[in-house]
């Protein structure tokens, strides 16, 4: 993920639009999200997120409700379970004269419903009198659309803007509007169930008379229109049954998890309605967006990391990413967009400052681990599926991903990835760590030159392998040898080059002049889930990760606390970011070291429970766990933010060693646990083809793992391997392995 406000060759977010200490409401649909305070309005402060934006436009920059030109008194707020409606509940604050036509606070019960769908925010009013007397009352309704790109909103200062065109107000229809320098004409429309007694471009009043025990109801739809695309306009009504019903078949489609744990379940819950709001549907399928506010838009990395997340439970969404991805990938150089052919992308956005240059982020490239990254999610998801449709379709596209890997992302052809920004305006550092201060030598000196991470090789290397084995079900045995050669070549340097014996880990990079970067960061945690160290190094490098330097608690630090540059606030210098926590932990599974798999998903979920919606944010801050006090919140983290969200998922998967292989209609569990606090999983409708399966894990009074299917329909064997899954040798396991077969 990167950080944006521009400085010192980067980009990042202003301080002063922190998200911690405002207390806001999310909303997301397709392209739109919407920031709202708890009373359900808008209200910038500075440089902040609040407003409802549009493809990287802020479309309705100011909204509030006026009851006689008077706010009304927050009762409560919330989201529902399925993450889709805010409900607010209000009532009056005192108005009129005390001598005459005078209403007390607390007389009037003020429920809005809001929600997105399909390019529209729609709302409903509610408004009942509780008095036992008549009430009259102006309800005021007042709006701005700034058009302000999202950019802008969060600090970067243009020269120039496009104009605001005239607006236009009568009946029930405010129209706002403004034409940018890229010369897309942009539209704001709201149009109201009933007619205002007074309109305006910027304010609708409407003057309520309330019986004793009246309900009146008012709703109206704010409508968002750019270049010739028009909203097919539809009522409050209509719409929430179009938005009820899409979730209804959503969720039915879904596997889903349970626990005998509710605050666990709660979790779950959370990560399932997130899910369903940052997965976005696209002209190539579904696409997990980053996270909002920021990101609210694809980015190659993230996606491709949510999907390997949910790819046990959900392919579809791995499906879409790599046909997403694979439609973008770069055919041609361009020193702009840090693009070459075979990369796949780094980010794609929408909005006037992107479609104009200002920023180069319209489509860029300018990331190391998204190529590699894209050709092991489609090993991942071709051993989980067997689709070889799909995997014929896009073989041309993991060819020129390796054609990009060993030209353009070797340039020195020393065997390793490694990254120099092209772009003036483009990212310093093109890993998942991508601020300007992330990748340093032992004395705190920023790294020089070409950088070589050590996650990437490790990706590089798995890439390969997966190609390999995508490469033999093509019937191409020449070009498999050749990927597996290719891998075993770059394991050896890289353990030759990368491991530190005195640090007892691998470094965190090489830099331009092959000079490693000796320090401890969680990067190196990375090189499990490739399975490029050996059993030796992660014997090592699994008990550095879990000390006090490095484990906060709650989480994996980015930075070790003895380094020079640790800074437990920083963004990638000894943060703790979830999905990298959860990243490292399916690694650990893998060579056997469950009891800190357990550890991890322990620190996560406890941090869940002191988090809003028990929903865990982008990034924490990586001071040490306190007795009976929750972590620190980072000021700007994206909430909800999707490789977040997948982060109980993976972590999951990493306890079970659940292993799909749709070819031979099989789900292995290598040697599985639960820790302590969870007794049983039930997973329901967990697809392998056409086939559907329910399953019972239970933790037995001596500590082994069962699995019962307790239902099952299709042709699909579910066994229990007792051992861990060494990686790369699934053929050797099973067939030496004691195994148990669930099949009922």
């Amino acid at each position: 993920m990167s950080t944006y406000i521009k400085h010192n060759d980067q980009y990042y977010i202003l301080s002063g639009s922190s998200l911690a200490d405002d207390r806001t409401m999310t909303l997301k649909c397709g392209d739109t999200f919407a920031v709202f305070d708890r009373f359900g309005d808008i209200h910038p402060i500075g440089s902040g997120a609040q407003g409802i934006f549009y493809d990287g436009m802020r479309f309705i920059s100011c909204s509030e409700m006026l009851i006689e030109n008077r706010r009304a008194l927050l009762l409560s707020s919330s989201l529902k379970e399925e993450n889709e409606l805010l409900t607010v509940d209000m009532t009056n604050p005192d108005f009129g004269q005390k001598d005459k036509n005078f209403t007390e606070k607390g007389v009037i019960h003020i429920h809005r419903t809001k929600f997105l769908w399909e390019d529209a925010c729609y709302e409903n009013i509610e408004l009942a009198n509780f008095g036992t007397k008549e009430v009259a009352f102006d309800l005021s309704l007042l709006f701005e659309a700034d058009f302000a790109d999202i950019f802008e909103v969060r600090g970067l200062k243009r020269m120039k803007k496009g104009c605001f065109l005239q607006g236009k107000a009568s009946g029930n229809q405010i129209l706002v509007g403004y034409k940018g320098l890229d010369d897309i004409i942009r539209k704001t429309r709201i149009t109201f169930c009933d007619d205002p007694v007074r309109i305006s471009t910027c304010k609708a009043d409407f003057a309520i008379r309330l019986k004793s025990q009246e309900v009146y109801n008012l709703s109206f739809s704010i409508e968002f229109e750019a270049g010739d695309k028009k909203i097919c306009s539809k009522t409050y009504s209509e719409a929430y049954e179009e938005l009820t019903s899409h979730l209804k078949r959503t969720k039915e489609e879904d596997c889903e998890l349970y626990t005998s744990h509710d605050l666990f379940n709660n979790w779950l819950g959370r990560a399932r309605s997130d899910l369903y709001t940052m997965v976005t549907k696209t002209e190539h399928g579904l696409y997990p967006y980053a996270g909002v506010p920021w990101y609210s838009c694809p980015f190659g990395r993230d996606g491709i990391i949510t999907a390997m997340q949910t790819l046990w439970m959900d392919p579809e969404i791995s499906k879409g990413v790599l046909k997403f991805c694979a439609h973008f990938q770069a055919t041609s150089e361009s020193d702009f967009q840090d693009a070459e052919p075979g990369k796949i992308f780094h980010e794609k956005r929408g909005g006037e400052m992107a479609n104009l240059g200002e920023i180069p982020f319209k489509i860029y490239y300018g990331t190391i681990d998204a190529t590699p990254l894209f050709v092991v999610l489609a090993g991942m998801y071709f051993e989980r599926t067997h689709d070889i449709e799909l995997i014929k379709e896009l073989w041309p596209n993991i060819e020129a991903a390796l054609v990009w890997m060993d030209k353009y992302g070797d340039p020195d052809g020393d065997g390793f990835l490694e990254y120099r920004k092209k772009s003036e305006k483009g990212l310093a550092n093109q890993g998942w760590k991508d601020s300007s201060d992330s990748i340093m030598y032992e004395d705190g000196r920023l790294a020089e030159g070409a950088i070589a991470l050590c996650e990437v090789q490790g990706y590089a290397y798995d890439a390969r392998l997966k190609a390999a084995e995508i490469a033999d079900a093509l019937g191409n045995h020449d070009k498999a040898e050749s990927l597996r050669q290719q891998a075993s070549d770059l394991k050896k340097k890289f353990l030759d080059k990368f491991w530190d014996e005195e640090l007892g880990t691998f470094v965190i990079a090489i830099d331009g002049e092959k000079k490693p970067c000796r320090v401890q960061a969680s990067n190196a945690g990375h090189t499990l889930f490739s399975g490029i160290a050996e059993k030796e190094h992660a014997k090592k490098m699994v008990p550095n990760l879990m000390s006090e330097n490095m484990f906060s608690g709650w989480g994996i630090r980015t930075l070790g606390g003895s380094e020079v540059r640790y800074n437990p606030m920083s963004y990638h210098n000894g943060s703790v970011w979830p999905h990298d926590t959860a990243i490292i932990a399916y690694g650990m599974a893998q060579y056997g070291y469950d009891q800190e798999v357990h550890k991890l998903l322990k620190g996560m979920f406890e941090m869940s429970g002191y988090m809003e919606h028990q929903r865990l944010p982008e990034l924490l801050c990586g001071f040490k766990k306190r007795r009976k006090e929750g972590p620190t919140a980072y000021p700007v983290a994206c909430s909800p933010q999707s490789w977040a969200i997948g982060t109980v998922y993976m972590l999951l998967q990493a306890c079970l060693g659940i292993k799909i292989v749709a070819k031979e209609n099989a789900i292995y569990f290598f040697k599985p646990s639960l820790p302590d606090f969870l007794d049983e999983l039930t997973i329901t409708n967990l697809r392998v083809k056409d086939a559907v399966v329910v399953l019972q894990i239970r933790r037995e009074v001596h500590g082994e793992v069962s699995v019962q299917v307790l239902h099952k329909d299709g042709d699909i064997k579910v066994e229990v391997i007792k051992e861990y899954l060494c990686r790369d040798r699934l053929p050797e396991v099973l067939e030496k392995s004691l195994k148990v077969d669930c099949s009922i």
